[in-house]
Order: C-alpha cells, then sequence, then structure tokens
C-alpha cells in the first residue's frame, strides 16, 4: 500500500514560527509540447482532504475529484507556467524557477517558507527547502502536484483543437505513437520544444506559426483563456 503524504514537514515549520508553508512541484518537464507548469499549495492545519496522493499515481477522473476539494480546502493555491519557447531559451532549470516565480507572484497568502519537490533545491530567492520524494511524503507538495496536472492537462486538452494531428487530448504533449507519428508527417508546431532531443530528427524544423502562441506574453494569455479563473504574470 502507498504511503499517505502527511503534514510532519509543515508541522516542523509551524512550530519554528514560520506560520505560512506552500508546497510546490511541477509538471510537464518530460513533455515535448506544451508548457512548464507548476503548482503551489498552502495548506490548512484544519480539516484534511482525504485521498491525495503524488499525481502520478491517481486516475484522471480522481484528480480531477480532488482539484475541487483541494481548492476549497486549502488556504490558498495558485499555478505558473514556463511556455515552451522558454524552455528552450533558457533550460529547464531556469524555466522551472521562472514558472515557480510566477505561481508565487500571484498566490494570495506569501509563504515563510517553501517546500521543493525533490534533492535540488531551485528555490533559492528566498526561504525554502528541498524534500526527496516530497511529492510522496509531504501534503501541500502532493497537492501541488494534483492542481499543476489538473490545470496542465485541461490546457493541453483545449489546445488539442488548434493542433489536430498531435493527439494532445490524450497525450498531454507526451510522447506517444500519434504524437511522434505527427511529427515524422507535419513537423514540429507552435507549442514545440524544440531544443529537446526529438527535434533532431526533423532538419531544419520550423514550427506551424501560432498568433495565439506568438510570444509570451500572448502564450500566457492563451494559458489563462483556456484555464479562467487564473492571473497570469510575465515575472
Amino acid at each position: 500500500m502507498t504511503a499517505r503524504p502527511s503534514l510532519a514537514a509543515e508541522r516542523e515549520c509551524w512550530e519554528s514560527g514560520e506560520a505560512t508553508v506552500v508546497g510546490v512541484d511541477e509538471v510537464g518537464r518530460g513533455a515535448w509540447a506544451g508548457p512548464l507548469t507548476v503548482g503551489a499549495v498552502v495548506v490548512s492545519a484544519e480539516g484534511r482532504v482525504n485521498g491525495i496522493r503524488d499525481s502520478k499515481q491517481l486516475r484522471p477522473t480522481v484528480r480531477e475529484e480532488l482539484f475541487d476539494r483541494i481548492a476549497g480546502w486549502a488556504r490558498a493555491w495558485s499555478v505558473g507556467h514556463a511556455t515552451a519557447s522558454e524552455c528552450d531559451e533558457l533550460g529547464m532549470t531556469e524555466a522551472l524557477r521562472l514558472a515557480t516565480r510566477r505561481a508565487l507572484s500571484v498566490l494570495a497568502i506569501q509563504p515563510d517558507r517553501v517546500l521543493v519537490d525533490g534533492s535540488h533545491n531551485f528555490v533559492d530567492w528566498r526561504a525554502s527547502t528541498a524534500l526527496t520524494a516530497g511529492d510522496r511524503r509531504c501534503l501541500s507538495i502532493a497537492a501541488a502536484s494534483i492542481m499543476a496536472k489538473v490545470v496542465r492537462d485541461r490546457i493541453m486538452s483545449k489546445l488539442a483543437s488548434d493542433f489536430p494531428p498531435y493527439g494532445f487530448d490524450s497525450n498531454k504533449g507526451y510522447p506517444a505513437p500519434v504524437h511522434r507519428a505527427a511529427l515524422a508527417t507535419h513537423g514540429p508546431c507552435a507549442i514545440h520544444r524544440l531544443s529537446w532531443s526529438f527535434a533532431d530528427a526533423l532538419p531544419d524544423a520550423e514550427p506551424v506559426p501560432s498568433t495565439a502562441h506568438a510570444d509570451t506574453v500572448t502564450a500566457l494569455a492563451t494559458y489563462a483563456r483556456l484555464q479562467p479563473g487564473f492571473e497570469v504574470t510575465l515575472f
């Protein structure tokens, strides 16, 4: 049986005087197309939402159900994105920092401590702690993984109609047979990450343009339009 994430890390922070603790986690790091998305969740010490796990361990229908429950229970939550072109231009580590800055900048409550999933603490501009396997053992990080995953999946599903050959509604931008076949036939589209190794097999590849993804401002606005209710920022 999979161990349930707990509030042990959050309680340690609370007991040391850090009243507001946010967990952050990313999705989309390994995708060939679409944004890198970071979720940020400030959990409540009161009550509990049962069933929170690392998003990779949950079925899509369960994630969707938990999304609404977490949104109603958490003290605050937000998401931030780095576009495909930013992932190309900055590299994954800097894109991850950027998406995290964007998520934290629109969070309704500014945290005293950031809990980061993994062994590498990329949040080096404020008080933060990296937790190995944090998405499996830390409740706020696991909740953040669910919020980020659901938001990104919804965005990719809605973008599928703009880029029909690639099957983004099912593969969400990750490598899959229909995605690979479409790349071989049509080449990349405007939301593909051309610095990834898959593009090496596409000589002189130039993405099919899209006005909705022409630059960072319009791309972020497109994500916000596809998932209403989210403020976006460039910083």
